[in-house]
């Protein structure tokens, strides 16, 4: 909600077929495929929403195979919340896709190709048609596969910028509202540098000779 893009940006698309390797345990595919999108916030009512934060918009993915005789399966869906601060941001997301039960849904799956896959991407939150205030997904069976990297460069805007001293006062932009969120951001990177240098401490006088630190210690 309130969130709108150009009529020709394109806000779908599909990568390249990427070769694996082995890496380790794991086979990885190095996509590498560069994507731009550019999105606008419109503000609401002042008088209605006065405090809210806006609904960040969300990247769904799909994950497919190609075996060498043509045959796709589905090996995982994903979804990510694209980051509210500016900057770059790696971010690695787990998949999963939805499975049969039984040995003969996996031999097809094996010797056919295919596999059972959402209709509607939106699933992979909150469907897009749901209405109610509690989703139930009992009964739909899934497997975790693995998960894919994202390396995300973000870059925000705002009006604000050039608007006078006077009005800016009485408007609180996007990026107003968004710095409870940066805040919250270096509160939690000083507290976790905090803590590395705590356990860097503490590592450093156990690896000390015994004697040197009692040394220390009445010396003091």
């Amino acid at each position: 909600p309130g969130w709108s893009s150009s009529p020709f940006q394109q806000l779908s698309g599909v990568t390249q077929t990427c070769a694996t390797k082995t890496v380790g345990w794991d086979n990885v595919a190095y996509f590498c495929y560069p994507f731009t999108v550019d999105m606008f916030y419109t503000q609401e009512d002042e008088g209605v929403f006065p405090y809210s934060l806006p609904q960040w918009p969300v990247l769904y993915f799909e994950v497919l195979s190609l075996d060498f005789w043509q045959r796709y399966r589905v090996e995982g869906y994903g979804s990510l919340v694209l980051p509210a601060c500016p900057g770059v941001h790696m971010l690695t997301i787990p998949t999963w896709r939805p499975v049969d039960l039984g040995t003969v849904a996996e031999m097809r799956r094996f010797f056919i190709g295919g596999s059972p896959e959402l209709e509607d991407l939106t699933y992979i939150r909150i469907p897009s048609t749901f209405k109610g205030k509690r989703l139930s997904r009992f009964g739909f069976r899934t497997e975790t596969t693995g998960s894919v990297t994202f390396r995300l460069y973000c870059l925000q805007q705002s009006k604000a910028f050039l608007e006078n001293s006077s009005l800016r006062q009485r408007t609180q932009s996007v990026l107003d509202r968004l710095g409870g969120f940066s805040q919250q951001s270096s509160v939690y990177n000083v507290l976790e540098a905090f803590q590395r240098a705590r356990r860097r401490m503490q590592e450093a006088r156990e690896s000390l000779p015994q004697d040197l630190i009692n040394t220390s210690a009445s010396a003091v």
